[in-house]
């Protein structure tokens, strides 16, 4: 009893660290939702303050953008200004307004015939639901535009009464390529991550929340907003409802992602040891064989084992002709065999790319660690866990979240193998037994257009692979210790 005074169990000491962090990550998430709001507020009274102390050339360019500063001679920047809000009121005018209006039923006129037979086009839901959000971004974009344009007048403003002049119109133009020169570099990317990545995940995301299907396709067809509808119906164990398959595919998907992770990130180690071991010889030519599967476009390989192990392939043919089998095995039709041949399978895809990896990052261990453990009279295994597999863990710890992130989305290798087959009563809309989230998504969009129950799918796509991913990166210790083997 004496011996145990003063220590802690370790078990209990771990488990009070991550309820420690826990609890920080909370305590950050508020700090950060904190600081938010006191920027906001911060940033609402200085615009006050300025329309307040500013003269009227900067009280007249919070309705005229650039009107400030095209007064005090700053022509350059303030045309940019007013073009800007020029483009941004012919766009809302013309276009902007209207899709907008619309927003909220997504269209009211459906596509009909008149009297004379021919057809009358109405509502595009499928066109105002894009439009009006790509509205809302250019409404988002010009506040923040606005808001430069305030922050210019002040600044301006402050320059003047210290007694300074402006910068000339050619310096300020020179300014875009010298010490502004990020902004101009950053202006068009950012406005192509809005349009062509930010859009397109909001207007997903949206599409979630309507009745987006074959029977409700545009321009023919409306399409309305039903809430939480297709949420409630993904997690419904009703007849009509997607619960028991959703549930079915996600645990298959994690099981996948598992076993298709760590089978060929600690077979791929095996290989890289085995080959890497003093007296081994043609090291060369056995990496090189192992290469070859990664040089090999996976769209053939894999459609040719998948015909391999057909009932009436080479692999069937073979045992059936030595009598080692009966009758054919149902590799692809047979949905347990179908998931383990597909895990087996990846071995040979993945294995060579966690050898080649493995063996960079085995040079780098310094021998001495070795030396001192065997000085000490650890055997093989021992150094392999004390050494060997920490050092690995600890490099590689990133690597494997991407990976395991990754083989939650890997389409190709499920796809091209079985298609995600075989079917089963036991699972709904066209779901098989090796399907993926990703792969049921696909035949949600492509072969049943449902396109608001993909959307679903999706969102759940994300948010499974968000938090695995959130809460792994918090427990690898390659984030937890960056100086543990420095």
């Amino acid at each position: 009893m004496g011996e145990t005074v003063g220590k802690t169990d370790p078990m209990v000491k771990k488990k009070s660290n991550d309820m420690k962090q826990s609890k920080n990550i909370f305590v950050k998430a508020g700090r950060a939702i904190a600081s938010f709001f006191k920027w906001i507020g911060n940033d609402i009274k200085e615009i006050g303050v300025t329309f307040k102390e500013g003269d009227w050339k900067t009280r007249i360019s919070f309705l005229i953008m650039g009107f400030g500063s095209v007064m005090r001679g700053a022509v350059l920047k303030g045309i940019a200004l007013f073009i800007l809000e020029a483009a941004f009121i012919a766009y809302m005018v013309l276009f902007g307004v209207g899709y907008l209006k619309k927003l909220p039923t997504l269209g009211t006129v459906e596509t009909h015939f008149n009297d004379l037979g021919v057809r009358v086009y109405g509502d595009n839901s499928f066109l105002i639901l894009l439009y009006g959000l790509l509205t809302i971004i250019f409404i988002i974009i010009f506040i923040f535009s606005w808001r430069v344009n305030v922050r210019v007048n002040r600044n301006e403003e402050i320059i003047l009464k210290n007694g300074k002049k402006l910068p000339s119109n050619a310096k300020t133009f020179k300014s875009l390529f010298d010490e502004n020169f990020d902004k101009t570099l950053l202006a068009l990317p950012v406005l192509g991550v809005s349009l062509f990545t930010m859009l397109p995940i909001i207007f997903m995301i949206c599409v979630a929340f309507t009745n987006y299907d074959y029977t409700h396709q545009s321009p023919t067809k409306l399409f309305t907003w039903v809430g939480f509808d297709n949420f409630v119906n993904m997690f419904s164990t009703a007849t009509d409802g997607y619960g028991s398959t959703f549930m079915g595919v996600l645990g298959w998907t994690l099981i996948w992602a598992f076993f298709a992770t760590f089978l060929n990130y600690f077979l791929g180690m095996a290989v890289a040891l085995l080959i890497n071991k003093k007296g081994v010889k043609f090291k060369k030519l056995w990496r090189t064989i192992l290469v070859l599967t990664i040089a090999i476009p996976q769209f053939v390989s894999l459609l040719y084992v998948s015909k391999m192990f057909a009932v009436d392939g080479i692999i069937n043919k073979f045992l059936l002709a030595h009598g080692w089998i009966d009758k054919a095995i149902p590799f692809w039709t047979n949905g347990t065999y179908a998931r383990i041949l597909i895990i087996i399978i990846n071995l040979w895809i993945g294995i060579p790319y966690l050898m080649l990896i493995a063996t960079g990052l085995l040079m780098n261990i310094p021998e001495d660690l070795y030396e001192s453990a065997r000085i000490d009279g650890a055997n093989k295994f021992q150094m392999f866990m004390k050494i060997t597999l920490p050092y690995m863990l600890f490099v590689t710890g990133p690597y494997l979240l991407t990976q395991f992130t990754g083989n939650l989305n890997n389409f190709n290798v499920i796809y091209l193998l079985t298609g995600g087959g075989p079917t089963s009563t036991t699972l709904t809309g066209g779901a098989g037994k090796t399907d993926l989230l990703v792969t049921w998504l696909y035949k949600m969009t492509v072969d049943k257009t449902d396109y608001k129950t993909a959307a679903v799918i999706g969102i759940m796509v994300f948010l499974v692979t968000a938090i695995i991913s959130l809460v792994v990166y918090n427990i690898i210790p390659s984030v937890k210790d960056e100086e543990g083997f420095q």
